[in-house]
């Protein structure tokens, strides 16, 4: 199984936008987008810089839990903003090492101060197992002797 691939080259095969809001969307339409699209975190640009990420997670700590109103806030009141970005120049392994780590579900793909993609643990999790069904397949196919040696 190759973890050693760099992001760039999952992000290439990613098929999905972008998804972002600004800081002074409100919770609920950024709730909305998320479930609209299927996903668990939104990029919070403001101008062409990334401010922070919004998640289902601070949704459920900072909304649900304290009895605010996600018509009334705006995103950049609970966003993330301490955060851990990667570039596109790391690997696989080394994201799924920092996530497990820092017990992260998303991380901000950042060439410079440009951004240029986010990535899941599910993104990760789905190129290893793509990555294992090719490497199966190819010795499926030359122990049937269909791969010259």
């Amino acid at each position: 199984m190759k973890t050693s691939v760099s992001i760039s080259c999952l992000l290439h095969h990613k098929t999905t936008p972008l998804w972002s809001v600004t800081p002074n969307s409100s919770v609920f339409d950024a709730i909305k987008l998320m479930a609209e699209k299927n996903i668990g975190a939104v990029l919070v640009i403001s101008g062409e810089m990334l401010a922070g990420v919004f998640s289902e997670r601070d949704y459920t700590r900072k909304i649900a839990l304290h009895g605010k109103s996600s018509r009334e806030t705006q995103v950049w009141e609970i966003m993330s903003t301490e955060l851990i970005t990667v570039t596109p120049e790391d690997t696989v392994e080394d994201c799924l090492r920092l996530m497990t780590d820092k017990r992260l579900r998303h991380l901000p793909v950042l060439n410079g101060t440009q951004v240029v993609g986010i990535i899941s643990i599910g993104d990760l999790v789905n190129w290893i197992i793509s990555a294992q069904d090719a490497a199966i397949s190819q010795m499926e196919e030359y122990i049937a002797g269909g791969v010259p040696a």
